[in-house]
């Protein structure tokens, strides 16, 4: 706890100069760490500021200080014990944003147990997938999303959040039980704590394991980017299951003793959010750069009193974006780099020259190189990779189950992130792209592979390429090139089949948007060249709003 404390406040004190907290900052050496006890437990005694604030769309509201989800956490951590959850056991936690999802976040970390974090857009397919690759024996989602783990198999514990379901337990249960909770033992910081999955080249998501340091202390380089501190009103726009949304909706705002806000709505409207960004007076706000392109289209003045600070992450955001916020708001937004596997390893820091289109400088504890696949040395333009001698604490142990892949991303004494930047005279990083065709659609990260794999069950469909369509909105979309099996025309009709196919086996954030009949180009030996397919894309959307002869929308 002192350790942690000190490490913070050093990086607190230091907020606005870059070079002291590079100069200075050192990872603290943890042995026996539990982030919720050792940590949040501690700042929340007696501590009746708010932590979590949540409004809803209907206009209603709660809010929470940090000694109630303190007090709430031994609740719920008390009663999953009871109901069988052990220290090591693996919880699959598909809510929205709601209460219970901080309340379980807390509880099984206090509990030593380990967190499997789905986003409720997921399929029955992917749900019970999630349980089965995962090891999970217990299940807590909403009352509505229980039909999803219906495949999941016997033998798991079900807990729901909502009306009572039949064969479920009911979450609320937990507060009507014993207010106290004790540790049943010690948590190491190298326990494993998280393991998130995450879209790759193949058919099967990685397993990303993170542990009680690498996440919890990890995102003290998150804090340290968005520049939060105590008090601050923070809102994330990041839906739950996705590793972002732990990264600035629990661990960075609350390592700052900063408040959690979420403003819960089905359909995003600009004007509705910036008012109660306004009513609430939120100061940091961090949003995924398709809602910094939704927000430009509407008039920023709206909000009078704009947030102290704002970043973006996801993708590389557009000048004229930037330019366009700071006029409005007099605040620039601040670009950072991190992956599910890491904390920000590269961002441009509170206090900092922002430089048009760069990520910013390698942040406090992370030393970064861009390394030349050829050479494997050292260049102003290569892959980003991690120096590993000091490792940070901020990186994953690894692929769960998949020492050959972990083997192959920590080569040469680096993590490899697989993406490629090159670097200026400052020191400053600039984003060029994936080294595979892994792209992002509506700032979630698309594996082509996963999209084409579904389409070839369809009985129309032959051979399949997807790539990333450029889109005014979204920045891409996936479109599908399609060849079709013999006796399908290439029509509205086979379209429409595929679409529904694609609707029926896809989550709604990777769907296939687009679809052309066409053959493929291939290498000589028998590889699909989907680079030339980007290319065509990006020919065929030189105009805006066209669409191409022959491409189906859906």
């Amino acid at each position: 706890m002192a350790t942690f404390r000190q490490t913070r406040d050093f990086l607190l004190a230091h907020s606005d100069d870059y070079d002291a907290a590079v100069a200075g900052f050192a990872w603290p050496e943890l042995g026996e760490f539990n982030w919720a006890l050792d940590w949040f437990d501690v700042i929340a005694r007696d501590n009746d500021a708010p932590a979590l604030w949540i409004v809803e769309e209907d206009g209603s509201e709660q809010r929470f200080s940090f000694a109630e989800m303190s007090r709430r956490s031994d609740r719920v951590a008390s009663w999953l014990r009871a109901q069988g959850v052990r220290r090591g056991d693996r919880v699959v936690l598909m809510l929205g944003n709601q209460v219970e999802l901080w309340d379980t976040i807390l509880a099984v970390m206090k509990l030593g147990a380990v967190l499997i974090p789905a986003t409720p857009l997921l399929g029955p397919a992917d749900a019970a997938g999630r349980v089965a690759r995962g090891g999970a024996r217990h299940v807590i989602t909403s009352s509505a999303a229980t039909a999803k783990f219906a495949a999941a198999g016997p033998g798991i514990t079900r807990i729901a959040v909502g009306p009572p379901v039949e064969g479920w337990l009911d979450f609320h249960d937990a507060f009507a039980g014993d207010a106290s909770f004790t540790p049943d033992g010690v948590t190491r910081a190298d326990d494993t704590l998280l393991l998130y999955f995450t879209s790759g080249t193949t058919a099967s998501p990685k397993l990303v394991e993170h542990t009680h340091a690498s996440y919890p202390v990890g995102h003290l380089s998150t804090m340290y980017w968005i520049g939060l501190r105590p008090g601050d009103v923070h809102l994330n726009i990041s839906s739950p299951g996705w590793a972002k949304h732990a990264w600035s909706n629990v661990f960075a705002p609350w390592n700052a003793q900063a408040c959690v806000f979420i403003y819960n709505y089905t359909r995003f409207d600009a004007g509705r959010l910036m008012a109660e960004m306004q009513r609430c007076g939120v100061t940091s706000f961090c949003a995924p750069p398709t809602v910094w392109r939704m927000l430009i289209q509407s008039d920023l003045s709206q909000l009078s009193t704009p947030p102290r600070l704002v970043v973006g992450a996801g993708e590389p955001l557009n000048p004229e974006v930037i330019d366009q916020v700071r006029k409005a708001w007099g605040v620039t937004i601040r670009d950072g780099f991190g992956q599910t596997e890491t904390s920000v390893q590269i961002a441009n820091t509170p206090g900092q020259p922002v430089k048009p289109g760069s990520m910013g400088r390698p942040v406090p504890g992370f030393r970064i190189e861009l390394i030349d696949p050829t050479t494997g040395a050292p260049a102003t333009e290569g892959e980003i990779c991690v120096a590993l001698d000091p490792r940070p604490v901020g990186l994953m142990v690894g692929y769960h189950g998949d020492e050959a892949l972990t083997a192959e991303r920590m080569a040469g004494g680096y993590y490899h992130t697989g993406d490629v930047a090159s670097r200026d005279e400052d020191g400053y990083i600039t984003y060029v792209g994936r080294t595979d065709d892994v792209f992002k659609a509506s700032d979630y990260r698309i594996s082509p592979f996963e999209l084409e794999s579904i389409l070839l069950e369809h009985e129309a469909v032959v051979e399949a390429a997807v790539v990333p369509s450029p889109d005014p909105v979204r920045l891409a979309v996936p479109k599908a090139y399609v060849v079709l099996a013999e006796g399908w025309a290439p029509d509205a009709t086979t379209a429409g089949a595929i679409f529904a196919h694609a609707k029926e086996h896809m989550p709604p954030y990777a769907r296939i948007r687009r679809l052309e009949f066409t053959d493929l180009p291939k290498t000589i030996s028998g590889k699909i060249r989907r680079v030339e397919l980007r290319a065509a894309e990006l020919d065929k959307r030189a105009t805006p709003g066209t669409i191409p002869p022959g491409e189906f929308t859906g």
